[in-house]
């Protein structure tokens, strides 16, 4: 019912968002006379402000045409290598030409199924770029799931994991940012566990809540202070009839952008502040900078809803991983069993999403891995989104990430 209002609010506001676009181009355009009233500008950015208040975000893309090799362009293709009913494995080729003979390693990015889509790793993917061959996973919105695929439990998303790493071939790393770390390692340990041909040369796992219990955030907190029951009967919604997932259960990702905004009212409502202000004052540069963070950050995806509850029970809960008691499809995850695939752990040291010590967690895990195939770094200044974009990622982390990927390739 909360979907269907939500749909219908969006509905009743199209006539003002569209008012709201016919005025601030008129006070803003220069062919029209009113842009050149006193007040114009503030008219003009009052509306813009409005209209991106109001309004509904899809999921941008990637736009990565090209790269840099040994000084070069090269031209970087995005196709489908996998196409699965919850998530498409992207491929990023590069159109290397007389490059052909570089062995670049294959690396298997597995962004989080957590809200936001698998663009928001595009800094990552664009470093990463030059120096490796990069495929993606691409979550699907799960209000675009028909029905006819069934549900998507955790358990599936480990599935889809270890066929995509048996896709790759031998010869590939593995990198997984936030959420994923958890179903990426059990992965990984039931492929040790089963003697699979194919296991990961490396696994870098970033900012994610292997061991919940290692200086819990507020993510944590929530997770623990109210019952499994609680989340099922306040986020768990239906698709509206308008979708083609009609019916299915899912976490709505209006519900969780809410959430996100909740966690620091005063930033955003600073940041839109900043935003109408830089509009009046002619500042386009900072103007457009805003547009493109909240144009990311305001697209979300419906998560399943089997899959978001198997998480808060598995992960936030029950601590099943560290405490040696996570099954995968009744076969029991022993991370023990990993013991010719390297781990780097990289945590944030002001990452307010995944506590500090909580990523570290895998290497208590992982008992069998050789001192010498294990690292792991701790981030001074830099919080959840610096460890995978940003400055800090290309300049400090990144080199860390490429040479350990090279030593163990």
């Amino acid at each position: 019912m909360l979907y269907t209002l939500h749909e219908m609010s969006h509905a009743a506001l199209a006539p003002w968002q569209l008012w709201a676009s016919m005025n601030a181009s008129m006070f803003s355009h220069p062919f029209s006379p009113l842009s050149y009233s006193p007040l114009s500008r503030k008219i003009a950015a009052g509306n813009e402000l409005f209209i991106r208040v109001t309004q509904r975000y899809h999921k941008p893309g990637f736009g990565i045409s090209e790269t840099r090799i040994d000084g070069k362009v090269v031209a970087v293709s995005e196709t489908v290598a996998v196409d699965k009913p919850f998530c498409r494995l992207l491929h990023f080729e590069r159109d290397l030409g007389a490059h052909k003979g570089r062995a670049d390693p294959k690396v298997l990015l597995v962004a989080p199924l957590s809200g936001h889509h698998a663009t928001l790793l595009r800094d990552t993917v664009r470093t990463l770029l030059p120096d490796h061959d990069v495929y993606v996973t691409d979550w699907v919105d799960a209000r675009m799931v028909s029905l006819f695929h069934g549900p998507f439990h955790l358990d599936d998303y480990v599935d889809y994991v270890r066929e995509f790493i048996a896709f790759l071939g031998p010869q590939m790393h593995v990198i997984s940012v936030c959420q994923p770390t958890v179903p990426v390692l059990a992965a990984i340990a039931l492929m040790a566990d089963t003697d699979a041909p194919v296991k990961p040369r490396s696994m870098i796992m970033m900012g994610g809540p292997i061991d919940a219990r290692r200086s819990p955030t507020a993510v944590n907190n929530l997770a623990t202070r109210k019952p499994l029951s609680w989340f099922k009967g306040n986020v768990i919604q239906r698709v509206p009839a308008k979708y083609p997932g009609a019916m299915r259960e899912v976490y709505p990702g209006f519900l969780q952008h809410l959430g996100f905004v909740a966690m620091n009212p005063s930033r955003h409502a600073d940041a839109h502040r900043d935003f109408y202000n830089h509009l009046v004052e002619g500042d386009g540069d900072s103007a457009e900078a805003h547009r493109r963070f909240y144009d990311e950050y305001n697209a979300v995806l419906d998560m399943p809803a089997e899959y978001y509850l198997d998480t808060i029970k598995t992960v936030f809960q029950e601590f099943s991983l560290p405490k040696g008691r996570m099954f995968v499809r009744e076969q029991l995850v022993r991370p023990q069993a990993i013991s010719k695939t390297a781990l780097l752990t990289i945590e944030g040291e002001l990452d307010d999403i995944s506590g500090n010590g909580q990523t570290e967690a895998a290497h208590g895990l992982c008992t069998a891995i050789p001192a010498a195939m294990r690292e792991h770094y701790l981030a001074p200044g830099v919080g959840h989104y610096g460890i995978f974009s940003g400055r800090r990622f290309r300049e400090t982390l990144y080199p860390r990430i490429r040479d350990f990927i090279r030593r163990h390739g």
